[in-house]
């Protein structure tokens, strides 16, 4: 019997190799009512990175933000998950059918959305969050991180991208895209598209406040 509480899946008449969920440049940051977080399935060798994903799944839930993520109970995405909703928060989880098949799903989530491919999972949780936060995390998250922000750099949408810099985590990643900027690969605008912060609570702050550079619109939808 399906679940009466599932978020139902993005449009199946649109083809998710070819195309990208709506995003538009009037969005706004003013009410972030759910922000997608990509993070590490496993949990790290130092247990800081733990506990910063419970101080953000905790903050999270009582600002009442929403969270998207991709619905597994393992690692830092469990442990963010889970902490989210022991303070009576949303959870939205968005898996591929091949790692559900796997059993690595959250078996507590009211919300989980199961896509047939990896590109369609991140169509789904890209259409779902008013902005997007790299916590630490291995390959998957550097790829999800990059092309949110990419999008963003064409002008694709205008929602905050923020890096969780937990214990200087991401300094050999900030220190990268300085030095890009500094050799002219990287223009000052879209610099400032990253917003890094070493805690949760300034990082929230800085996501809601924030007012995206003003850059040319080169892709539009459908073009991704």
């Amino acid at each position: 019997m399906e679940n009466p509480g599932r978020i139902p899946p993005y449009p199946i008449d649109r083809n998710p190799l070819f195309t990208t969920p709506p995003m538009t440049l009037s969005d706004s940051t003013e009410d972030l009512a759910r922000l997608c977080v990509f993070c590490g399935s496993s949990a790290g060798e130092d247990p800081r990175y733990l506990d910063a994903a419970t101080e953000l799944g905790v903050a999270l839930a009582r600002r009442e933000i929403g969270l998207v993520y991709g619905g597994s109970r393992m690692g830092l995405m469990g442990r963010l998950a889970q902490a989210v909703l022991d303070e009576g928060g949303e959870v939205v989880g968005v898996i591929p059918r091949a790692l559900m098949n796997r059993e690595v799903a959250h078996p507590n989530l009211a919300d989980l959305v199961v896509t047939e491919s990896m590109h369609e999972r991140k169509a789904e949780m890209a259409a779902r969050s008013d902005g997007f936060i790299a916590a630490p995390g291995g390959l998957g998250t550097l790829e999800e991180f990059f092309e949110v922000l990419t999008w963003s750099q064409l002008g694709f949408h205008r929602k905050p991208c923020g890096v969780l810099n937990v214990d200087g985590y991401y300094e050999p990643l900030v220190a990268l895209l300085d030095r890009a900027l500094q050799e002219g690969f990287l223009q000052d605008a879209h610099r400032r598209m990253v917003l890094v912060e070493s805690e949760p609570a300034p990082l929230l702050d800085r996501m809601v406040r924030y007012e995206a550079p003003r850059v040319p619109q080169w892709i539009g939808q459908g073009e991704t």
